[in-house]
């Protein structure tokens, strides 16, 4: 089954008209998209766009095969004309299926906004899955069985849908996920292409032609990744971005729960409120057994704190309890970290402070903290795929 890309973009296109904004204003060439439309096999054409005929021409197709026109979401501003011969389109109920005298049969999903998913079986048994903008399927059974061959989704916008397909094993790990309906939201290019790879997604430009089934372009996520930043850098929302469109996340807080502190728990509600509602959270900073076992993702925030406990437990803080054997305990303590670092076998995302570009700490105890904290990035990192630093909100990839 071919499916071929007329537009790739949000129903008001990419840049969006009359937008300052700097997204819009870069998103030239390659990086404008039309609103997204799809053409399968030249016979089913999903979403009737502005200008849909002329994409089709520039990609090498003709609307002239087409037999079916569906639509997935509302259409504001004026009523896009129907090129001539092109079937009306309509948009299916919730649940009706569809047998085109192609071969292709088509079952309109429920979603938990406005807007329809269609499911598609091509003749030759290959499985689509295209939903609408803002759109996330709902009332999925509880196990699939199998997983589609391509998912097109709002991949930026509703990141949980993809993490809700993966529960159930409608997206696996062979599934090719097309990032579609793409907004001003992230910025076009590498920073997109970054976002996207960390959930196993993909883009391509408008007109791109795809075969489902062929998996080779599907990006390999990093299983062990290190997200490191300063204070308010946005390193902790990086990585929680991360791991959205994966379902039964463990969120690991190393902090605890500091009674009495209004400013930590305030800190602790932010973290709380932006999670999803799906994610589990363990406080300890036990991390070796967790880190052993089988299991969901783990995200772990953050190293910064777990060092800080490490140190309380081997009275680093004491010169004499420091040089006494507190040092050599400390570094068994690190290296029993890092060794099931790298001997898991689940996905993780740990984040950490970089402290060693600012000021010099003025006390003994805080060069030691600082110099520790060094050490322990660095040996962390060096068991992980990818590491990120995060300035001002932007991720720059140190490694993968």
């Amino acid at each position: 089954m071919e499916i071929t890309l007329l537009g790739t973009g949000a129903p008001a296109g990419l840049p969006r008209p009359d937008c300052p904004c700097a997204v819009c204003a870069t998103a030239l060439g390659p990086d404008a998209r039309a609103a997204t439309a799809l053409l399968v096999d030249g016979a089913l054409l999903l979403d009737l766009t502005p200008g849909a005929a002329f994409a089709a021409a520039r990609a090498g197709h003709s609307l002239g095969g087409v037999r079916q026109v569906l639509l997935s979401h509302p259409h504001d501003g004026p009523p896009v004309e129907v090129p001539a011969g092109l079937p009306q389109p309509v948009r299916v109920p919730d649940g009706r299926e569809l047998t085109l005298l192609t071969g292709h049969r088509v079952r309109a999903v429920a979603m938990d906004a406005g807007g329809t998913g269609y499911a598609v079986t091509g003749p030759d048994g290959q499985r689509l899955l295209y939903l609408p903008p803002g759109g996330a399927p709902a009332g999925l059974a509880e196990t699939t069985a199998e997983s589609y061959h391509l998912v097109l989704a709002d991949v930026v916008g509703r990141p949980d849908a993809l993490a809700r397909l993966r529960a159930v094993g409608a997206v696996g790990p062979t599934t090719d996920v097309l990032a579609v309906h793409l907004d001003h939201d992230v910025p076009s290019g590498a920073e997109l292409r970054r976002r996207l790879a960390a959930a196993g997604a993909r883009a391509v430009p408008d007109g791109t032609t795809v075969v489902a089934g062929v998996y080779e372009d599907v990006p390999d996520v990093p299983r062990r990744t290190l997200v490191l930043g300063g204070a308010r850098s946005g390193k902790s929302v990086e990585a929680e971005r991360r791991l959205e469109a994966f379902p039964d996340v463990l969120y690991v807080a190393t902090g605890g729960t500091r009674g009495g502190d209004t400013e930590w728990a305030e800190r602790v509600a932010v973290h709380r409120d932006r999670r999803p509602g799906s994610w589990r959270t363990a406080e300890t900073t036990d991390l070796v057994p967790l880190l052993a076992e089988d299991g969901p993702p783990l995200l772990i925030d953050c190293l910064s704190l777990w060092l800080t406990d490490a140190m309380d437990a081997v009275g680093a803080w004491d010169d004499a309890e420091w040089a006494g054997g507190g040092e050599k305990a400390l570094r068994e303590r690190v290296r029993e970290v890092t060794s099931a670092v790298r001997r898991t076998r689940r996905t993780v995302v740990a984040v950490s402070n970089e402290v060693g570009s600012g000021i010099v700490p003025a006390t003994a105890s805080g060069r030691r903290y600082r110099d520790e904290l060094g050490r322990l990035n660095a040996a962390f990192g060096a068991e992980c795929e990818q590491v990120l630093l995060v300035v001002a909100g932007q991720a720059l990839v140190l490694r993968g």
